[in-house]
């Protein structure tokens, strides 16, 4: 019997078979869970032949965070599909292109705040809309996707200050729906070369340092580290922790450079 039989979970940011999403939905149904999909926009397309390499085909439903409509809309599609939604795994981010590689001075408030929206207020919106159906069946498991964001990381600027944000925002999620038995964590990942990744100006200097200075070692190939600490956190191996970090990177979090 698989760590998540019987439970319905609902993965957002699917877009290509790279995506650390997509190898926590292939994780979800080996464990014996149902997926439920999400995309939008142009990528809408994409997400949907990705899918078919899937183990099973999941139901998919569009959902742009940013729109308050297809929020609601998304919503009532899910709760037409099933009466409780077990877990939700937040992994969207997404930054303008000032907002990466060139400091702290060159983005505009209105980048700034469109890599804040997407990348961190989303959870909370997500968190929102879906809540009737957590709470449905006496509590469920929410999972966001993080990078460490205790640290100033060549490049990734206002991104960083996003997820600081998520980090920050994960645990007054945790505090707020705690009481409907709602656990609220995030795993910081180390990098995976997915196509989030390509957007990251110098990205290859991660690649090339990871590994090195990791006590465990580390593969930018291989999502499956990632993919099972977040079934993990889904499943019911977990049931008093809330507001934390699982770093789940090879170590490097740990020690010093």
């Amino acid at each position: 019997m698989g760590l998540l039989e019987g439970k319905t979970v609902l993965v957002t940011g699917i877009l290509t078979d790279a995506s650390l999403a997509f190898s926590i939905a292939e994780r979800v149904q080996l464990e014996g869970g149902t997926v439920i999909a999400s995309g939008f926009g142009r990528g809408l397309s994409l997400t949907k032949r990705v899918l078919r390499k899937l183990p099973t085909l999941p139901e998919l439903i569009e959902l742009d965070v940013t729109d308050p409509a297809q929020l609601e809309s998304a919503a009532s599609q899910v709760a037409s599909l099933t009466q409780t939604l077990d877990g939700l795994v937040h992994a969207i981010g997404f930054a303008p292109e000032d907002c990466l590689g060139k400091g702290m001075l060159v983005a505009s408030a209105e980048d700034a705040a469109m890599a804040f929206t997407i990348s961190s207020y989303s959870l909370a919106a997500l968190c929102r809309s879906f809540l009737p159906l957590l709470q449905a069946d006496g509590g469920a498991s929410v999972v966001g996707l993080d990078f460490d964001a205790t640290k100033a990381w060549p490049l990734y600027d206002w991104m960083g200050v996003a997820k600081a944000s998520l980090e920050s925002l994960s645990r007054y999620l945790a505090r707020d729906l705690g009481p409907e038995n709602i656990r609220v964590n995030l795993v910081a990942a180390g990098p995976i070369r997915t196509m989030a990744a390509k957007s990251i100006p110098g990205f290859s200097n991660f690649e090339d340092t990871w590994a090195a200075n990791a006590p465990l070692g580390w593969d930018v190939n291989n999502p499956g580290p990632v993919a099972g600490a977040t079934v993990a956190l889904l499943s019911d191996l977990f049931p008093a922790t809330t507001g934390e970090i699982i770093h789940v990177d090879g170590g490097v979090h740990a020690v010093g450079a």
